[in-house]
């Protein structure tokens, strides 16, 4: 029978601490990894400039939740559609990880690219949603359309379990657009959109968000 010497006790300690280490750098590296992977696929995403829409102000400000991936389906998107419109989009997909960035750039395009065949905030809704259920996945996305004719002023919106738009008004107003909406985006087949309509006048403010 043999005694174990107690440096061979500190020896095996070592080499256990070192191989935990080693494993926690590992893992660090890869989270590292898949972060800087998740947040330049979310940027690439998100349009890197607005239309400029004579009479009107267009902004945005884009400040991504600091935990897990840091990054997830938020997403914005404004764009000139053919019939000289704005097309404004503003929607979350569900989960904070790079299969929620990967959708997120598939429900923008897919928006995009719809809004050449119909420019109706409710029918482009519909669209996308019959889209996004053919795909088969199992996300779903929250969003509101807007459609903007900068000759009237006059606002088209439509909203699928989103939240609602934000206005002000220059005399000192301001509340929640009371439109109906639809549930979210991926979820159910053949939803129809209600359309609420507004009318933006000089000093008028409206304000789209995500959670």
């Amino acid at each position: 029978m043999t005694r174990k010497h107690p440096t061979d006790d500190g020896d095996e300690l070592l080499a256990r601490l070192g191989a935990l280490t080693a494993q926690a750098r590992e893992r660090a590296e890869l989270q590292r990894s898949r972060v800087e992977l998740a947040v330049a696929l979310q940027q690439g995403m998100l349009p890197t400039s607005l239309p400029r829409v004579p009479g009107f102000r267009l902004a945005v400000e884009y400040q991504p939740a600091h935990h897990a991936l840091s990054v997830g389906g938020d997403w914005y998107d404004a764009f000139t559609m053919p019939d000289g419109c704005i097309g404004l989009s503003i929607g979350d997909v569900q989960g904070h990880n790079i299969e929620a960035a990967a959708f997120m750039g598939q429900v923008r395009v897919g928006l995009r690219a719809l809004a050449s065949v119909t420019s109706e905030p409710g029918e482009l809704l519909t669209r996308i949603n019959n889209l996004l259920l053919s795909l088969g996945t199992d996300l779903f996305a929250t969003c509101t359309f807007v459609r903007l004719d900068p000759s009237t002023g006059v606002l088209q919106s439509a909203r699928a379990g989103h939240i609602p738009i934000v206005w002000a008004t220059a005399d000192g107003r301001s509340g929640l657009a009371e439109d109906e909406g639809g549930p979210p985006l991926g979820v159910l087949p053949e939803i129809t959109y209600p359309v609420t309509e507004h009318r933006l006048f000089a000093g008028d403010v409206f304000v789209l968000v995500t959670d």
